[in-house]
């Protein structure tokens, strides 16, 4: 593959992830692992170079801003054991090199003591690198709530589609996208909460659907203070003097399991139906039912 294959020739940038990048997806749904196997497999094995740790920096946009301890050292010790499995991608700036993927991998290396990392290098420009960046930690990471929002609002942005298309794309329900891009009008101390897993998501939602702040504030308080539960702030917000930012009633939804179906819809981040004694969960490709697995612990055996 050549090192220009991501270029556009002058060609508008209009649809997701421009010509280069729109290329390496083979179907409607962005799969950042399709993209990254796609990169490592077409990359000649004279190509795959050392590069020193010393020499690498975080890619400008990457989304997340707080890594797992416990994780990073699991990976590390993984590395210090069987070294690092696959090349990271970086890009030459003019001083070194940013990690386009990867960056846990960097920091995992890091902590094993390693001084080198075997790499791939590509020519990206800014655009992608912020695309490949939001597609590898949404895809692949547990980001919290407001860096998984701001990950979506992004792309959202960048691609100039639709919350109904985003959905569609990122193989994600159209209500999931919806919420996570609604928590960030709330106030920023609410949302700092949020990142501290303080305040869950269940409560965001309820929380941005109101439009008055002081109403916000003291609801939070009750969420922090008294540990009420997401059943128990909607019940809260179901005043007479609390506003509402949309004032139309919701569709009646005639199903007892209405409300757990929506929350595990939120848990996952896809499609959940309950019905006839059975928990239908919806997924669209090998990766997402690999991200639903690791969501909920459960190791198959190939």
């Amino acid at each position: 593959m050549e090192n220009n294959n991501f270029q556009e020739s002058g060609i508008p940038r209009r649809r997701a992830l421009g010509r280069g990048l729109e290329e390496l997806f083979n179907n409607e749904v962005l799969d950042y692992s399709a993209v990254e196997k796609k990169i490592v497999n077409e990359t000649p094995k004279e190509e795959i170079v050392n590069i020193s740790l010393d020499e690498l920096r975080s890619n400008p946009y990457q989304p997340r801003k707080v890594f797992d301890a416990e994780a990073l050292q699991e990976l590390s010790d993984s590395i210090k054991e069987h070294g690092v499995f696959q090349p990271i991608i970086v890009k030459k700036s003019i001083k070194g090199y940013e990690i386009i993927a990867g960056e846990r991998r960097v920091k995992a290396s890091r902590m094993a003591g390693l001084t080198e990392i075997p790499a791939i290098i590509r020519d990206f420009n800014d655009q992608e690198m912020m695309e490949i960046a939001l597609l590898e930690n949404l895809q692949r990471e547990n980001l919290n709530a407001i860096e998984e929002a701001n990950a979506y609002k992004k792309l959202q942005e960048t691609l100039a589609v639709t919350q109904e298309e985003l959905a569609k794309r990122l193989g994600k329900s159209r209500s999931h996208i919806t919420n996570m891009i609604g928590i960030l009008s709330l106030p920023q101390n609410i949302q700092d909460e949020i990142s501290k897993n303080n305040v869950s998501m269940g409560h965001a939602r309820v929380l941005s659907k109101l439009s008055d702040e002081s109403q916000q504030q003291e609801l939070l308080n009750k969420i922090l203070k008294d540990g009420i539960s997401v059943r128990e702030l909607e019940s809260l917000t179901q005043a007479p003097t609390v506003e509402k930012v949309h004032q139309q009633k919701r569709k009646e939804v005639n199903n007892e399991y209405s409300y757990l179906q929506e929350e595990l819809s939120e848990k996952l981040g896809t499609k959940v139906v309950i019905k006839k004694n059975k928990i239908e969960i919806s997924f669209v490709n090998d990766s997402d039912l690999n991200r639903l697995l690791e969501y909920m612990n459960i190791e198959v055996d190939k």
